[in-house]
């Protein structure tokens, strides 16, 4: 068994999300949000080095040594499953391995808006999610799959890097391809996929320009596309995929959007309120005329609204999908209001009051 194993091996039976590994300090975990280190000491650039290299394949080594950041999925002896990211950094070696759950979760047990199910049933148009690095899309998108898997017979395929969750083939057929191994880059591989007969392409991340050119022709051409971005609300999602274009496609963007995009997810992770576990709160955006029209008026400013009025089309803003999940005790109410927009009306949940801002007698 290589030595890393037993770090990973620790982290996957306290159950935690990552284990980070880093030069002069000890290998850490991230339990429920928060960093926690393990009883170790800290370790050198030459001992984690060997820990690293005794689990990388020749080539990875090349591409590491030439100066490059590495992604890659690693499985450990005892059958877990990481994504890994190694790195350099000022005082040396650096390393992230994310826990990948065996078991694919069920789509009704992650406590998604309603709407999301139906999402899986269109035939043609793109869904997005979104959110911060560590917020569970890539857990979402894999449930999304693995829905699209057991109800429909279409042709499936998954450009991630790296391939986290492995999906078996069930009335669909699934193909995952992983950039850098099996397509050089995400463009490459929806280019691809077109040629593919595929139903359904899921982009691991709509990460440049070329990426998501060729995503919105798949969308458009009888394709249903499921991709993700770095964007914390269901607005900047819009804004960025606009922004990412050269501006004299910008109303081509525009018409896009407001013609295949079926529905924007905003997804965060709160802690629930014994800490012990974490709960995804989704903003919502499902298009609309009355959306379509804002788009194409550059008035994406006034969509918040439209996502306050529309829960029966499936739609909430963030703040709503937060003082509900208050409400329903499902999630810590101190941990809600960091995240909330318009943080008043979370006060009266708070019960650490040093977050709140502090009232200057001299002024009142």
């Amino acid at each position: 068994m290589a030595r890393l194993d037993s770090f990973l091996k620790l982290g996957m039976a306290q159950g935690c999300s990552d284990v980070h590994l880093a030069v002069g300090i000890p290998p850490m975990l991230r339990m429920f949000g928060e960093l926690m280190p393990i009883k170790f000491r800290d370790l050198s650039d030459s001992e984690l080095e060997t820990y690293i290299y005794e689990v990388l394949t020749p080539k990875q080594k090349e591409w590491f040594d030439g100066g490059q950041d590495l992604d890659f999925s690693y499985v450990s002896e005892d059958g877990g499953r990481f994504r890994a990211n190694i790195y350099r950094k000022e005082t040396g070696l650096g390393a992230t391995f994310r826990n990948i759950p065996g078991d694919i979760p069920l789509l009704e047990k992650l406590g998604l808006p309603e709407i999301v199910p139906k999402l899986c049933d269109y035939h043609q148009g793109m869904v997005l999610v979104t959110g911060s690095t560590g917020t569970g899309k890539s857990t979402t998108l894999a449930s999304m799959i693995d829905f699209i898997n057991t109800n429909r017979a279409v042709n499936i395929i998954s450009l991630e890097d790296p391939i986290e969750f492995v999906h078996r083939s069930k009335k669909s057929q699934v193909i995952q391809r992983e950039v850098g191994t099996h397509v050089p880059s995400f463009a490459e591989g929806v280019r691809a996929a077109m040629r593919e007969d595929p139903d359904v392409i899921l982009v691991g991340e709509l990460r440049d320009e070329e990426t998501i050119s060729m995503a919105m022709t798949a969308a458009e051409t009888g394709h249903l596309v499921l991709g993700t971005l770095h964007t914390t609300s269901a607005v900047k999602t819009l804004d960025r995929v606009v922004d990412a274009l050269p501006s004299d496609e910008r109303e081509q963007t525009k018409s896009f959007l407001s013609q295949s995009l079926i529905a924007v997810l905003s997804q965060f992770l709160i802690r629930t309120p014994d800490g012990r576990g974490r709960k995804a709160i989704v903003e919502s955006l499902v298009m609309t005329k009355a959306i379509a029209k804002l788009i194409m008026t550059d008035q994406t400013h006034q969509i918040p609204a439209q996502l306050q009025t529309g829960r029966d089309k499936g739609m909430q803003l963030l703040d709503q999908a937060l003082l509900l999940a208050i409400q329903a005790k499902e999630i810590d109410p101190d941990d809600a209001y960091n995240y909330a927009v318009d943080k008043k009306q979370f006060q009266r949940f708070v019960t650490d009051t040093s977050i709140l801002p502090k009232i200057d007698l001299a002024d009142s």
